[in-house]
């Protein structure tokens, strides 16, 4: 283990003896791609944050460089004496319920996976009903009928985000037609950048023109292509694509993309996931010009966790299992300043409609 993660994890003593005994304190320990990922685990950190702020805990993080120091860092809050360690992310269940076997008086959460420990409060996701909602807005909104999904490690549970993105476009547009693929297969597929903008590439070679990542850091590589190139050109189509509509023709643009877009083109979008990553589609820093965030699936680890914290301070922690899907409000889909010139009402309600009918159970999502 590193000197600095040592001292991160291990040297809280002084600043332990400082706090109020009545003070609840909180540890965090992350998943690979770090607390500022601008997806799974910032989310989890700004709703820690939050908490912090509401609730006035004592909050430290643990970012492994590797996932093997990840159990030192769960069993150093727990040595010592943290009211509650949080592991984000289900590559640390394994860690957090061999720590949280060793300390049954001390309360532990895992967000994304199921712990078997009894003392662990899990929360998991319906992450292919947001998936459907997003899924749902491309085939309503793309202009060639080609859209891309972006997977980060290779394993169940991002298939999900798949299958229910899949299903989602098939609904809205039975013709459409959805490119998968995914990073890797080691953890180290939540990130790396560089291979996910390549991917992206080669899907817009194929036609795509709006791309759900569902890739942790990863995703950033999908944003940075998108925002460099913005457009695809009808010269530029493979064959067997063509432009079969253009929603966004009368949504102001920037002069940048004007002449970078001339002549027959289409813009082209990502769809963000876990938080609201639409501003990063801003080109221009202007909200009211097109931007390339068409929207983002909100997967709300920023509330599971700010849920879990309040249990701790309110004295009514309990462990089990909860899994959070649209009926909850555990998922969802972004609206903002920066989409909303994108997303019509005429598209909003048919969105709506297709998230009610999840809820009311007349529409069941697929998982894989």
């Amino acid at each position: 283990m590193k000197k600095t993660a040592l001292i991160a994890v291990l040297g809280l003593s002084a600043m332990l003896s400082a706090a109020s005994a009545q003070q609840v304190r909180v540890g965090i320990a992350f998943d690979a791609g770090g607390k500022f990922d601008k997806s799974f685990n910032e989310s989890a950190w700004n709703g820690a944050k939050r908490a912090e702020k509401d609730f006035k805990i004592l909050l430290k993080d643990f970012e492994p460089s590797d996932p093997s120091q990840v159990v030192s860092g769960i069993r150093s809050f727990a040595q010592n004496g943290f009211d509650l360690t949080l592991a984000i992310g289900f590559a640390n269940n394994a860690s957090v319920t061999t720590v949280a076997k060793e300390n049954a008086d001390l309360a532990f959460g895992l967000i994304d996976d199921v712990s078997e420990a009894k003392n662990v409060q899990s929360v998991t996701f319906k992450e292919h009903e947001g998936s459907y909602l997003v899924g749902y807005i491309a085939g309503l909104t793309s202009s060639t009928g080609v859209v891309g999904f972006i997977g980060g490690m290779d394993i169940p549970l991002i298939h999900k985000f798949e299958a229910g993105f899949t299903a989602g476009v098939k609904a809205a547009n039975p013709k459409a037609k959805v490119i998968a693929q995914y990073v890797g297969t080691t953890p180290q597929a939540w990130n790396d950048p560089a291979k996910a903008k390549e991917i992206a590439g080669t899907m817009k070679a194929r036609g795509t023109d709006i791309v759900y990542a569902a890739a942790g850091a990863s995703g950033n590589g999908l944003i940075d292509y998108v925002k460099t190139t913005q457009c695809l050109k009808k010269a530029q189509l493979p064959k067997g694509v063509t432009f079969k509509s253009d929603m966004f023709k009368n949504v102001p643009k920037s002069e940048g993309y004007k002449a970078k877009c001339a002549g027959d083109s289409r813009p082209m979008f990502f769809i963000g996931v876990d938080s609201d990553q639409t501003r990063f589609g801003d080109t221009d820093s202007n909200s009211k010009t097109l931007n390339h965030g068409l929207t983002s699936m909100l997967k709300r680890v920023d509330n599971a966790v700010y849920s879990i914290i309040k249990s701790v301070v309110d004295n009514k922690f309990k462990g089990g299992a909860l899994s959070l899907g649209l009926k909850e409000g555990g998922v969802g889909y972004a609206v903002s300043d920066y989409n909303r010139a994108l997303l019509p009402a005429s598209v909003l309600a048919k969105v709506e409609a297709a998230r009610k009918s999840i809820v009311s159970g007349k529409v069941k999502v697929p998982e894989k």
